[in-house]
């Protein structure tokens, strides 16, 4: 898999303070890899890789599996009750999606989001650049890193960030207006990546990590079918994902 195409810049492994869980470290394994493929891009995403820009990271911590990569069952996939009905709230607002983009209302609402998470769920706050909001959303999208915006009226409430790949869309990134909390944008945004799914006839949805214990992450077991994969295969294994009970 590694081509002229997927040309790897850096590779190697960072301790750090865990993420997800408190009063825990982290191992991480991290590739910078440049004109990353989409092939390429969906073989490391079914092997539980995520993508920031340039970035390819998976945890790797020693005596511990709670980072699950998890993905859902896009063809099994039938929409509840309740989530006919957050669509139902959300039918004034437009979509539209492009290749990801930055300019000073997306620096704006993601500085507001990030605030109204600090107050929410006690998020730590870091400094928003221009620089480090480029290198993590807009570079090395490629042909594959799309971002979806939503729009009330001429206002951008939300964007999503996504990877469309071979085999699924890869859920990358979705922040938004914390005035429309009330229309639950989180749960609209995966309920229309699921709908892009369908009608693209892709299989996946992939979620990332879904981590017990971490309230930003549980509301993915919400979302059912889903698989989980298992361990963390090399590049040249077999990814075996099994189905959630």
């Amino acid at each position: 898999m590694k081509t002229a195409q997927n040309r790897l810049l850096r590779e190697c492994a960072l301790d750090e303070t865990c993420a997800y869980l408190s009063g825990r470290h982290q191992t991480t394994h991290f590739k910078v890899i440049s004109n990353a493929s989409a092939e390429y891009c969906d073989h490391l995403v079914s092997r539980g890789w995520r993508r920031f820009g340039e970035m390819f990271f998976r945890p790797i911590c020693a005596g511990c599996q709670a980072c699950e990569s998890v993905k859902i069952d896009v063809d099994a996939y039938t929409f509840s009750r309740s989530e006919k009905r957050v669509m139902r709230k959300n039918r004034h607002i437009r979509t539209f999606i492009r290749r990801p983009s930055m300019t000073r209302t997306h620096l704006e609402l993601f500085i507001a989001y990030h605030r109204y998470m600090h107050e929410r769920r006690g998020w730590e706050e870091q400094p928003v650049t221009p620089e480090n909001y480029y290198t993590s959303f807009v570079q090395g999208h490629n042909d594959f890193g799309y971002e979806v915006l939503y729009f009330d009226g001429s206002r951008l409430v939300g964007v999503d960030l996504i990877d469309i790949l071979p085999s699924g869309i890869s859920s990358i990134y979705f922040y938004y207006d914390p005035d429309y909390a009330r229309l639950s944008p989180g749960k609209y945004s995966l309920l229309r990546q699921i709908l892009m799914a369908k009608e693209r006839g892709l299989r996946w949805i992939y979620l990332g990590y879904y981590v017990q214990g971490c309230p930003s992450l549980e509301y993915k077991r919400d979302y059912r079918p889903q698989w989980r994969l298992t361990g963390r295969p090399d590049e040249q294994e077999q990814a075996r994902w099994s189905p959630l009970e």
